[in-house]
């Protein structure tokens, strides 16, 4: 069998590249599981029956919970969370306080998404003024919203924002409220609701996964290859020095 040296320089390069291609591959596994699981119960409790927003404090993981809700909207106290896009366009979601009244807590209701396509022109928007019974579940985000910059605190309504966070809302309005979004079902008062539950997709995660590990793969075939090439280039030069020196 033909000896296999590489050389000290690629062993580095493996032994520096091989462990991270590898640990990014099962972290993106790992990921595809999360998304599977939290898609499982996603489905598993939009079947349930919506509860009364009373209940909802007392819930350890309100995630994806249907709340069914009877009160009146703030229409005071809007807010636009921009930079949502639908089909190609860019527009904003829509989120008021609402006041249940069968619970008498506060409620930051997701209306749904509105088209913006010139700036220079306020959003359109209405909301009722008559009492409304809705149904809506609860969302609660995978992680922290990524911002380049933090949102100014304070300045007039509706407030035109990147990352929405209900839990710092109620504070500011001086009421008690409810520390997540909720996002309405199809009913009177919404506009555009298709949402996906998530960004990325679990065979998302598992492409990415395959392409760590091919990376992986390629890695050490290169290194295995370079080495019993670079032994041969070795051993053919040194067979052609001593035909020289006869």
């Amino acid at each position: 069998m033909k000896p296999f040296r590489p050389g000290w320089v690629p062993t580095l390069v493996v032994l520096m590249l091989f462990p991270g291609l590898i640990a990014l591959g099962c972290w993106q596994l790992a990921r595809a599981q999360e998304k599977r699981e939290l898609l499982a119960s996603y489905a598993e409790r939009q079947a349930g029956e919506a509860s009364g927003a009373a209940q909802l404090p007392q819930l350890k993981d309100p995630a994806y919970r249907r709340v069914h809700l009877f009160g009146q909207f703030d229409a005071e106290h809007s807010l636009l969370l921009d930079n949502r896009m639908r089909d190609g366009q860019v527009g904003v979601e829509l989120l008021q306080p609402f006041l249940d009244q069968a619970s008498g807590l506060w409620l930051l209701v997701n209306r749904g998404w509105l088209p913006w396509p010139d700036r220079r022109i306020p959003v359109q928007f209405s909301t009722p003024a008559q009492t409304l019974s809705l149904d809506a579940w609860v969302y609660v985000a995978p992680g922290a919203t990524f911002q380049l910059h933090a949102d100014p605190q304070g300045g007039s309504w509706p407030r035109l924002l990147t990352a929405i966070d209900a839990s710092h809302l109620w504070p500011q309005l001086s009421r008690e409220g409810f520390a997540y979004e909720l996002r309405l079902e199809p009913g009177p008062a919404s506009y555009r609701l298709d949402w996906p539950v998530v960004a990325m997709g679990p065979e998302k995660h598992l492409g990415y996964a395959m392409q760590w590990f091919a990376l992986a793969l390629a890695l050490v075939l290169l290194y295995l290859y370079f080495g019993w090439h670079n032994n041969k280039e070795k051993q053919h030069g040194s067979r052609h020095e001593s035909t020289q020196h006869v």
